[in-house]
């Protein structure tokens, strides 16, 4: 003799359990979380991407709402919406000191590099400064990647240092990806998203021309220190014979010009390795 209050087995099965509950759920998330307006995610979104330390992708973005939130309509997917209204917040932005710029690692505010010599003027620190050797290793890791050491130091003809090696995976501009299959198997160098998003690239497609890096890089090759002026002779006074005229050293003058700009720029001393070659630059960043 079954209860009359006692539900069939049909609805009361625990089969039935989980999706009674997923359905309570969502309801529940529907009612406490109210659909936002398009301005007040847009806001959302750009005061995100204010506080971020580095570049926020779509799925970041949609992680900062919650469930019934979003105002979707029609057949638009929530990506498709984030995205729009971030393409949106490039055109708003357009023409400020301020850009919202897309790189390889997400959408992220910036100033603007025209604008970049008065607001550096903030810190006090001068940005860090880049030898030639470091630069071209650089380039030619980002143009020929996958390469190896003996690939940069064949096309340049001179060693690699360990120091300009270590220096741009510090900075996380490149990154071992492999190894050679050849006796030794050395390993294979390659450039990371940390290296597009400090150039403000979003992929390796949008590198300038070699021609033009060339270009840039040229005018960092050393220049000797131009000669001081000499000063007109100084006239001896009235009277005294023989008075020696001082003239000064020119040679002096110019090795002491040429130890100031070593001071500022200082390059530490060659590495030479085990065969008894010098590396090329060991300092690959100068203060």
């Amino acid at each position: 003799m079954t209860d009359e209050n006692t539900p069939p087995e049909s609805e009361a099965g625990p089969e039935n359990v989980p999706e009674t509950v997923a359905e309570t759920v969502d309801t529940l998330m529907e009612v406490v979380h109210e659909r936002l307006e398009e301005a007040v995610v847009t806001q959302i979104i750009e005061a995100a991407l204010q506080a971020a330390s580095e570049p926020l992708t779509v799925d970041r973005c949609l992680k900062l709402f919650r469930r019934g939130e979003l105002p979707i309509s029609g057949s638009e997917t929530q990506r498709e919406l984030i995205k729009r209204l971030l393409d949106a917040l490039v055109e708003t932005f357009d023409g400020r000191g301020v850009e919202l710029k897309r790189v390889a690692s997400g959408y992220r505010l910036q100033v603007r590099q025209e604008l970049s010599p008065w607001v550096s003027r903030l810190w006090e620190e001068k940005p860090p400064r880049y030898s030639r050797a470091l630069l071209e290793t650089l380039s030619l890791i980002a143009y020929r990647q996958p390469v190896t050491r003996g690939d940069i130091e064949q096309v340049r003809g001179v060693a690699v240092s360990s120091n300009i090696v270590r220096t741009l995976e510090e900075r996380g501009w490149i990154k071992e990806v492999g190894h050679r299959e050849v006796p030794g198997r050395p390993v294979l160098y390659g450039t990371t998203k940390a290296f597009l998003d400090y150039f403000n690239l979003k992929s390796l497609s949008e590198l300038p021309p070699l021609e033009d890096i060339r270009d840039l890089i040229e005018p960092l090759a050393e220049v000797p220190a131009p000669l001081p002026e000499q000063p007109a002779a100084v006239e001896a006074e009235p009277g005294a014979e023989g008075a020696q005229v001082a003239v000064p050293d020119t040679k002096a003058a110019s090795a002491e010009d040429t130890e100031v700009e070593d001071v500022s720029t200082p390059v530490t001393e060659p590495v030479v390795d085990a065969a008894g070659s010098q590396d090329d630059d060991d300092d690959p960043q100068t203060a």
